[in-house]
């Protein structure tokens, strides 16, 4: 069986053909204007995987995602805390924080993270190609896409131009011909109205409330819009069509519906082959998002639960369908992981054991191991079906369990092929570790953290400040946050 997906370009399964002998696979990433939750880390998690199957069967992927450092956002939280005093600054320092999450999540590293900043001069050249073309006009020293003159607007969300509601600013509308423009270069920096509409505190704008960043341009001092950065990031870092193109399924309209638009106006060629789209974190009832306040972020999860706990929570649920995070979900995700980490150290220690024999042979953990291959790859193939691939794996670990619960002898050749399944399939593919404990290294140091600060809060209240200061900052160069409240200190990697 080769691999198919669900492109919801068509609303198809479609059997999976690359153009090339390499994949080119695009991910939308982060606007990074807070640290991420656990509703970012699903698409990222679920992409890995992607990742790491179509490399598991032969290909060689070129994989880009993409951080958007230039937004309105950013703006709202320059000066807060100690975030920094400009757009790049703060978006910096949570790209830092990203970062971190990625690596503590085990994902495999994409082949570029491009930054809009870094990318001004594509974004510019872009633009001047749909304005020449006759697919964008400038008004007001902004510029905007003609959706009217694009035949296939709506094709990937399926709807009509004149159904559509209209995009953008109400202060932009005025400067369009058609309300479902969108802006391609958006005039001078980021007004007033809208730092204040996107500030996570109180403070007063002042006199001189932050714009952002703006960069010359043929129609004046701007801004790129936020539709415009992923066409031509992935065009400067891939090519004019890609193969596969991810996301949330929130993103599908406007922001995917307008990078096909002004992306094959401007080249004349299909822009993703593929749009493969993961559904939504819920809880609650309700989309897991930083605007609802309803989130879990990524580090908090990662000390709680450990990266082996949230990758298997996400392996519950196949990427195209919500998912519901919850107590009684993480503690089955915790009992799933458990289950396929004791029967990998059961497979480890037989195996090493004098008691494993060459010539022991049984029968019903071989067929196990085969068993489980197969229909890991069989649900893999089906549109990265990794609730029936995990579930393959946890029934090789019950063969595992029946066979070292049988006694001795151990067969050694069954128990090596168990083993290499596990650390090839539930870790090359899936991404699991099964080469150490991380949640309680995690654990672990929790317990350190906590024992410090009992140490920093009895040198505050000897009046040691100074000692108490010193302790605080040695865990910050650790990349420990410390912040002290009336109800004590907390603190977050």
């Amino acid at each position: 069986m080769t691999l198919s997906v669900t492109n919801t370009l068509t609303g198809d399964r479609e059997e999976f053909e690359p153009a090339g002998e390499e994949v080119l696979l695009y991910v939308c990433g982060l606007t990074v204007s807070d640290d991420a939750h656990l509703g970012h880390a699903r698409v990222w998690t679920h992409a890995d995987v992607m990742h790491r199957w179509l490399s598991h069967v032969g290909y060689d992927v070129r994989h880009v995602e993409n951080f958007t450092d230039v937004n309105e956002k950013i703006v709202a939280r320059v000066g807060e805390d100690d975030l920094g005093e400009s757009e790049l600054d703060v978006a910096e320092g949570f790209i830092a924080s990203v970062v971190s999450d990625m690596r503590g999540l085990n994902l495999k590293r994409a082949t570029v993270y491009p930054r809009v900043s870094e990318h001004i001069p594509e974004i510019v050249d872009l633009v001047e190609r749909l304005i020449d073309r006759g697919y964008a006009y400038e008004t007001e020293g902004s510029v905007y896409f003609d959706v009217t003159e694009f035949e296939e607007y709506g094709k990937l969300s399926n709807q009509r131009i004149d159904e559509m509601e209209a995009q953008g600013d109400p202060d932009e509308r005025s400067e369009k011909r058609h309300p479902a423009d969108f802006a391609l270069w958006k005039a001078d920096g980021v007004a007033p109205s809208d730092v204040a509409e996107h500030r996570t505190d109180d403070r007063p704008l002042g006199e001189h409330p932050p714009s952002g960043e703006t960069w010359d341009s043929p129609w004046g001092e701007g801004r790129p819009g936020w539709h415009v950065e992923c066409s031509a990031m992935s065009m400067a870092h891939l090519d004019d069509t890609i193969d596969v193109h991810v996301g949330g399924h929130d993103l599908v309209f406007p922001h995917h519906e307008n990078e096909i638009a002004q992306s094959e106006a401007a080249t004349g060629q299909q822009f993703a082959r593929y749009w493969l789209h993961t559904g939504l974190l819920e809880t609650a009832g309700e989309k897991m998002s930083s605007s609802l306040g309803n989130y879990f972020y990524v580090a908090d999860a990662l000390a709680e639960f450990g990266p082996n706990v949230i990758r298997t929570f996400y392996l519950s649920t196949n990427y195209g369908s919500k998912q519901t995070f919850g107590e009684a979900a993480m503690a089955e995700a915790e009992e799933r992981w458990e289950r396929l980490e004791r029967a990998h150290e059961a497979a480890v220690d037989a195996c090493d054991s004098v008691d494993a024999r060459t010539k022991a042979d049984d029968v019903a953990l071989r067929a196990a191991v085969e068993t489980a291959r197969e229909e890991f790859t069989t649900a893999m193939n089906d549109d990265f079906g990794v609730r029936e691939a995990t579930a393959a794996l946890l029934e090789l670990a019950s063969a595992v369990n029946r066979h070292v619960d049988g006694g001795t002898p151990y067969d050694y050749v069954g128990l090596r092929r168990a083993v290499e399944t596990f650390e090839e399939l539930g870790g090359d593919v899936l991404g699991l570790d099964f080469g150490g404990d991380a949640a309680g290294d995690v654990r672990l140091a929790d317990d350190l953290i906590e024992l410090v600060l009992d140490v920093r809060e009895a040198e505050r209240e000897a009046g040691n400040y100074e000692r108490a200061d010193a302790l605080r900052d040695d865990l910050e160069e650790l990349g420990v946050s410390v912040e002290d409240s009336d109800d004590g200190p907390t603190y977050r990697y």
